[in-house]
């Protein structure tokens, strides 16, 4: 059986949010069998948010979490890197309201995970197994999830911008191309919409240090892109950190046409709601999903 994961020791990171710009210091460290993704504001005495999609608040620019007022805002690249990692219990804290941005992917996160190392517990992972199809249609945009005996992920994006157009991106999974093939992939935004989101409140901190920024014609980052799909790679990123608000690992197959954070999330609300549609069930670790695999485990003595 594949058994549950925590981290082996703790782990920092600082940096800005991307929407508040302001500092906040982040920490990993490990927690028991059974607690789940757990963020925790020492701002605010410990005050805790479970990464859950009961607890999603907003999803417009990014994946915010909210319980009884306390907001844990971007969330999605730090919980990528989690289940990209095996990570399945952890406990967060950050003494401010956003996720540090970092440089705009879930590399940082992935590296800090790897340098504090990923621990066995005893406890049995438990899978959300897709039984039949589930959609969200909103006109031209759409994601849905088919019945599937490993993780895959079908993303297609289209924007009338000579750097992006039209592309699709198929992405399975496996021990090593999550980090070579999604996590340096960057968020990316247009110029000609930085001062509608300034107005919002939105991307205080943000700058070409953290995101792909975009003219009209034009990438305007110095060191150009990191892929030639940068932008499809980051939305596969994306729907990787929405899928851990389902609370465990999914097997089955997505498929999403122009969408974003509001869809990802819809999707999981909906396939929670509708549970017909899925089982929960154990897997070995031949056929459990590839990000279940990725983690490599220290320590020889399993861990309650």
């Amino acid at each position: 059986m594949t058994n549950q994961n925590t981290l082996a020791q703790k782990a920092d990171i600082s940096g800005i949010g991307l929407h508040t710009g302001v500092t906040v210091n982040l920490s990993l460290l490990p927690a028991p069998a059974n607690t789940g993704i757990v963020f925790r504001r020492t701002d605010l005495e410990g005050f805790r948010v479970e990464a859950r999609a009961r607890h999603v608040a907003h999803v417009s620019y990014a994946t915010s979490l909210m319980k009884k007022g306390v907001l844990i805002s971007t969330t999605e690249h730090l919980l990528s890197a989690l289940a990209a990692s095996g990570v399945d219990n952890v406990f967060i804290d950050l003494d401010n309201l956003e996720v540090p941005i970092v440089d705009g992917s879930a590399l940082p996160f992935l590296r800090i995970i790897q340098a504090a190392g990923v621990r066995r517990l005893r406890a049995k992972r438990s899978f959300v197994k897709v039984l039949r199809p589930v959609k969200v249609i909103d006109v031209a945009k759409r994601i849905a999830v088919f019945p599937s005996e490993t993780l895959s992920i079908s993303y297609r994006i289209v924007f009338n911008h000579p750097a992006i157009g039209d592309r699709t991106l198929n992405f399975t999974p496996s021990a090593d191309n999550y980090e070579k093939e999604i996590a340096p992939a960057r968020t990316f935004g247009f110029l000609e919409e930085v001062e509608m989101l300034k107005k919002s409140g939105l991307i205080k901190g943000g700058s070409l240090q953290n995101a792909v920024v975009l003219s009209r014609d034009a990438v305007l980052n110095p060191e150009g892109l990191r892929f030639p799909d940068e932008f499809c790679r980051h939305k596969i990123l994306d729907v990787i950190g929405d899928l851990a608000l389902l609370g465990h690992p999914l097997i089955g197959h997505v498929e999403a046409e122009r969408a974003g954070h509001a869809m990802h999330v819809a999707l999981v609300e909906r396939l929670l709601s509708e549970k017909d549609a899925w089982e929960l069930v154990h897997s070995d670790g031949s056929d459990a999903p590839a990000l279940a695999r990725v983690a490599v485990e220290v320590g020889a003595t399993p861990a309650a």
